[in-house]
């Protein structure tokens, strides 16, 4: 197989521009139709678009993984020195050769750089929003009380964000799928949907609904335990424990499957415990085993907070997608399991984490405490 250097900044330059210029034109989309709309308006359609690719980047991001494409080009940020697999194909053709079902292919190289693409386009558009806040704050053209802003702090605090996010992404390959790494990656693109959610759902003080203290405290252990969740979620995805289990509600014919407690040593390679032994089986059981007592958790509590919120009238309409979005997750989980992993439903369960996760911010951006 061909050795290649990890980092290759060659192709840095001809990378970003494929990635402006996949954000450029639903950018200039975008504009063309706010066109005659005032400038918060145009600023808040932008970070909509930017919200929506970002969801798109967390779910390929999750393909990426799920096809095992991570090291498809096993160099960072280009493929073998190259801006796209195109000018990669000798390096290529001989990894395969090599190893016909290797994690270097066509196919895994094109799904890499793919992602790469997405999530530069996403920093490009991030960019533009904090520039462009940036701008009109200090023209005085976005301080008007009731209207919709964008908030320069907080797109500025997003690109830093994203900027971190590519960071790992480079250490997810360099690193070689080191499961901690990979779980941090997907945990960072959950961030980002929040930071761009909150963003998105923000209203004047004066256009949120009242609620109860304890209702906007349960918003927030929902987000925690969910939190918690999606990084079990991670961890058993990225040391490939997702079909560890067989059955379900029981695991392997068990109600209670032996317990082995190396699965969660934090520092340590893929595959590997942290001693460079080879994980046991009974690892992977025990961390696809947990995952299922964190999912038993978050549904119960997340069905008290729904059925707390129905009886109170509190924000009903996101109370109800909350409700649909956790039964498609069910849904999707059990599929995972029972069906052998599909390859939809798996990444349409990553998905879901990131869309209930972004309900809940909505949820805290559109209330406020009732002080009576």
């Amino acid at each position: 197989m061909t050795e290649v250097d990890l980092y290759n900044l060659s192709p840095t330059l001809r990378l970003l521009g494929m990635g402006v210029l996949i954000a450029v034109l639903p950018l200039a989309f975008t504009l063309y139709r706010n066109r005659h709309n005032p400038v918060n308006s145009k600023l808040r359609a932008m970070t909509v678009l930017t919200l929506f690719l970002t969801f798109d980047l967390v779910l390929f991001g999750s393909f990426t993984r799920l096809t095992d494409s991570g090291l498809g080009c096993p160099d960072w940020p280009g493929c073998y020195g190259s801006a796209s697999p195109l000018g990669a194909v000798v390096h290529i053709d001989a990894a395969q050769a090599a190893m016909p079902t290797g994690p270097v292919t066509h196919s895994k190289a094109w799904i890499e750089m793919i992602h790469r693409y997405l999530a530069t386009a996403v920093g490009f558009l991030i960019l533009v929003l904090a520039v462009s806040s940036t701008w009109q704050r200090w023209k005085g053209q976005h301080s008007f009380q009731g209207a919709w802003q964008v908030k320069p702090f907080w797109a500025w605090l997003t690109l830093v964000w994203v900027c971190m996010q590519g960071a790992f992404g480079a250490l997810t390959v360099t690193m070689k799928l080191f499961p901690a790494i990979v779980t941090l990656h997907l945990l960072g693109g959950i961030g980002l949907l929040v930071l761009l959610s909150a963003q998105v759902a923000w209203k004047p003080k004066l256009q949120r609904q009242e609620i109860q203290t304890r209702h906007r405290q349960l918003i927030w252990v929902a987000g925690v335990l969910l939190t918690l969740q999606i990084a079990m979620g991670a961890w058993v995805s990225t040391n490939y424990a997702v079909l560890a289990c067989n059955g379900f509600p029981d695991c392997n014919g068990q109600w209670w499957p032996a317990w082995n407690a190396q699965g969660f040593e934090i520092w340590r390679s893929l595959g590997m415990d942290s001693k460079g032994q080879y994980l046991p089986m009974e690892a992977l059981v025990s961390i696809h085993f947990v995952h299922r007592l964190m999912a038993l958790l978050v549904f119960s509590f997340a069905a008290f907070m729904i059925w707390q919120f129905k009886k109170s009238n509190v924000l009903p309409g996101l109370t109800h997608m909350l409700l649909a979005l956790l039964t498609l997750q069910l849904i999707t989980g059990l599929s995972n399991v029972v069906l052998d992993w599909p390859l939809l439903a798996a990444v349409a369960h990553t998905g879901g984490a990131g869309a209930i996760m972004m309900t809940l911010t909505y949820m805290l951006s559109r209330s406020k405490t009732n002080r009576q």
